[in-house]
């Protein structure tokens, strides 16, 4: 006797019976911290022992653990997990496990890491970025049976180590070939209120730090040292006019549509007030425009960094913490596309606009392999600060959209 195909509208109506499943399972993740060892934790193992045990149903599941760069006696786990269909490729929805730290406690109203529900929300460190995308995935996924499958397969990524660089994530399981050209790659890490925007293009990224050395004196004879922590606020006034100057290109397609350049990380000077400080050190996050080369803007920074370090006398060493290289636009026409913005606006009620990013996402690490790769999802904006929640509505429409998306390419043929 053959069977009788599941109806997209049976999934959906189980998705919407999950509510609480839903919840408790998130409250569940956050409650296992999942830091990178450079952050002081340790990595994201308990996390994916967890994440582990409510993945059912998969044709298989593979577990790479990855040595970290700083502590090697920490492993950072990668889950690639797929029902198998019958065609080429697999729909791919790629999450990541680790979450940034939770900052000053002191701004927090609740505990980080033991999840509060409330009005609608759930909050603590990592629901919305990414806790929302590893919970909308599983739901999504978790309801169509891999008998079901006469198209592509269905697969789930959660990996490592986005927070800090994906060395030991995502582009780790690129380069041992877990991908190919069939494959669809959807990567919830980024979102906009009600879904309007789909992620396909990123600016390109550079973190700098600047360590000025001086000349430390007592403050009553400035003259006689070197203050670093002037020289630092000077060069940074100058460098912010030439990057303004140098940079004024704007592409509507981006959202800021300028390159930004931001001065964040600031470390302390002196323990007292009447020090000359003779040591500073800054870092800045820089997301220029893809036609600005962070190799351009590396040239730039140690150009104003050598005109300082000549009229003060202060050495301004200039080191790079990270970078990432914007890969290719992803189409935004064809069958791929367009089964993605219908599955988006069977369940918003409307069709998203494509822009480009100024976020460093797993999704860019898939372009710069000519892939196609595009980032959406309802929401945003708590993620990375005090009192982060994800609305419980926009959990359950990522998974219905997910859903759907999964049913046009796998389920059917």
């Amino acid at each position: 006797m053959v069977g009788v195909r599941i109806e997209l509208s049976a999934i959906l109506k189980m998705i919407e019976a999950s509510e609480k499943d839903i919840i408790d399972t998130m409250c569940e993740m956050i409650r296992i911290p999942a830091l990178a060892p450079i952050n002081g934790g340790d990595g994201e193992g308990k996390r994916a022992d967890m994440l582990l045990k409510h993945l059912e149903g998969y044709d298989e599941i593979v577990r790479e653990d990855v040595p970290d760069d700083i502590d090697p006696s920490v492993m950072r786990p990668n889950i690639l997990a797929r029902k198998k269909g019958k065609s080429k490729g697999t729909v791919w929805i790629v999450a990541h496990t680790d979450t940034v730290p939770a900052g000053d406690l002191d701004d927090w109203d609740t505990d980080p890491f033991e999840p509060v529900v409330k009005d609608g929300k759930i909050y603590g460190r990592g629901t919305e970025d990414n806790g929302q995308a590893i919970i909308s995935a599983m739901f999504a996924s978790k309801f169509i049976s891999k008998e079901e499958l006469e198209g592509r397969s269905i697969g789930i990524a959660y990996v490592a180590d986005e927070e800090t660089s994906s060395k030991m994530g995502i582009e780790y399981l690129i380069r041992k070939g877990y991908f190919s050209k069939d494959d669809v790659f959807i990567v919830p890490d980024w979102g906009s209120p009600e879904g309007g925007l789909i992620d396909v293009s990123e600016k390109n990224l550079i973190w700098p730090q600047f360590d000025i050395i001086g000349k430390s004196v007592h403050g009553s004879t400035p003259d006689a040292g070197i203050n670093a922590f002037k020289v630092g606020v000077r060069f940074l006034a100058d460098l912010l006019k030439v990057f303004e100057t140098e940079y004024p290109d704007r592409d509507p397609l981006f959202e800021p549509p300028e390159s930004t350049f931001e001065p964040t990380k600031s470390d302390q000077t002196v323990l007292n007030v009447n020090t000359i400080p003779g040591n500073y050190s800054f870092s800045m996050d820089i997301r220029p425009l893809p036609k600005y080369s962070p190799d351009q803007i590396l040239e730039t920074v140690k150009r104003v960094a050598k005109k300082h370090e000549d009229e003060s006398g202060a050495e301004i060493g200039v080191s790079e913490i990270q970078r990432h290289v914007s890969g290719k636009i992803s189409a935004t026409e064809g069958p791929i596309f367009e089964a993605l913005m219908e599955s988006i606006e069977s369940i918003i009620g409307k069709r998203p606009r494509p822009v480009g990013v100024g976020g460093a996402t797993c999704a860019n690490f898939f372009r710069l392999e000519g892939y196609d790769a595009y980032v959406w999802e309802c929401g945003g904006g708590t993620l990375h600060g005090p009192n982060e929640y994800v609305e419980i509505k926009n959990i359950m429409t990522d998974a219905k959209v997910f859903a759907t998306l999964f049913y046009k390419l796998c389920v059917l043929n």
